[in-house]
């Protein structure tokens, strides 16, 4: 509940406040949408710090201090009055991103339990998936009834009464094991053979991996998968009405279509929570990064009567890896360090999702629906560096 506030408040506003604000405050829309694209860079730049202060303290201070930043920046953008004003709140509410969304979420879990955070951090994107369809109604609603500036007050005093709760009512992280009870611990679920059995927050799983091949090349070609299917979704999320159309498709058909998305990234993650939980996260991230272009080549050859199978397609291999962004870099590195391991695989990701409306927007006035090659060619980049990915010693792709 708390990740899904912070990304409706934060990730979702622009959507429906930026042309309001912008005519406000006498500024063009473009200048809300750049100011939204530092507060992304800031996030990154953020966030192997947030990761690190994780790994240390446990989340529960980290997210109640996000709480506070979004609440101080939402509150400062409510009584913005120029540009200034404008970028100095969007840049608070981007020191918050940076501390309070799925990254530091995913970071909390994997500090309480360890290797067995896969279902919550499962369960925080099954919930925090309809953070748009929650947020863009009651944004617009507040901003019809009331104005922008009200509705982004309202958005402050959530996380104030509701979001600061419930991340205070987290349970203290345990102290951390040292690295040779941890080193042990694997030995003798190796040396036996079995599973580990289920740790709770006083007892977190973390047993060191087996040796990993290459780690500085796993994490570059982590951070890039990342990176390029970020991109992608985020370009998807910005552009898909153009895109549809491009196709043949018209407007209005074009956006019942791209309403098929949200639920097709649940359903996808009903998926990883169902059969493919059986699987080792590299196996899933795969089948997600083929999605988008699988959804391409039916759209580009059946033309737009195959827009739905486009849509849902793409909203299937973007909700796996949602997840796999979280349970991959786990399952690789393992629990010790994750918080700021996350952190820097991130980052890029970040200036990806920054950059990518305009790239992809100048893509799509260049190139038409030839820009498509550009999304399946990163999709199809990042298949191939999950296919190169160094595992460790042992390591298998079915989990029991």
């Amino acid at each position: 509940m708390a990740q899904t506030l912070a990304w409706a408040s934060s990730y979702y506003l622009p959507a429906l406040l930026a042309a309001p604000m912008a005519h406000d405050l006498g500024v063009a829309t473009t200048t809300v949408f750049a100011a939204f694209s530092v507060a992304m860079l800031l996030a990154a730049a953020v966030g192997p710090a947030a990761g690190r202060a994780i790994d240390r303290l446990g989340g529960r201070p980290v997210l109640i201090g996000s709480n506070l930043v979004f609440a101080a920046g939402l509150g400062a953008l409510a009584v913005a009055q120029g540009p200034w004003t404008l970028f100095a709140a969007w840049l608070l509410i981007g020191a918050a991103m940076g501390s309070g969304l799925y990254e530091a979420g995913f970071a909390t879990l994997v500090r309480l339990w360890g290797h067995g955070a896969r279902g919550g951090i499962t369960g925080i994107t099954l919930i925090a998936g309809f953070a748009s369809t929650v947020g863009w109604p009651l944004s617009a609603w507040l901003e019809a009834e009331f104005g922008w500036r009200v509705a982004c007050a309202a958005w402050a005093l959530l996380h104030l009464g509701l979001g600061l709760p419930l991340n205070a009512s987290l349970p203290k992280a345990a102290p951390l094991p040292s690295a040779s009870s941890a080193t042990a611990s694997a030995e003798d679920t190796t040396d036996t053979g079995r599973t580990a059995p289920v740790h709770t927050s006083d007892a977190p799983d973390f047993a060191t991996p087996p040796p990993l091949a290459h780690p500085l090349r796993a994490g570059l070609l982590l951070s890039f998968v990342f990176a390029a299917t970020w991109f992608v979704s985020t370009a998807m999320a910005s552009h898909l009405p153009a895109v549809l159309q491009l196709a043949g498709a018209g407007a209005a058909a074009a956006v019942a279509v791209g309403s098929l998305i949200g639920p097709a990234q649940v359903a996808g993650r009903l998926m990883e929570a169902g059969w493919l939980r059986r699987l080792h996260p590299l196996l899933s991230a795969r089948l997600a990064a083929l999605g988008h272009p699988a959804g391409v080549l039916v759209l580009v050859g059946l033309g737009p009567v195959a827009a739905p199978a486009f849509a849902i397609l793409h909203g299937l291999g973007n909700g796996i890896m949602t997840i796999a962004k979280g349970t991959l870099p786990l399952a690789i590195f393992g629990p010790r360090g994750y918080g700021q391991m996350q952190g820097l695989l991130m980052a890029p990701t970040r200036l990806a999702q920054a950059a990518s409306p305009l790239l992809f927007g100048a893509a799509l006035e260049g190139w038409g629906l030839g820009a498509m090659a550009l999304s399946s060619g990163l999709c199809l980049l990042a298949f191939g560096a999950l296919i190169v990915l160094p595992r460790a010693s042992g390591m298998t792709l079915r989990q029991d």
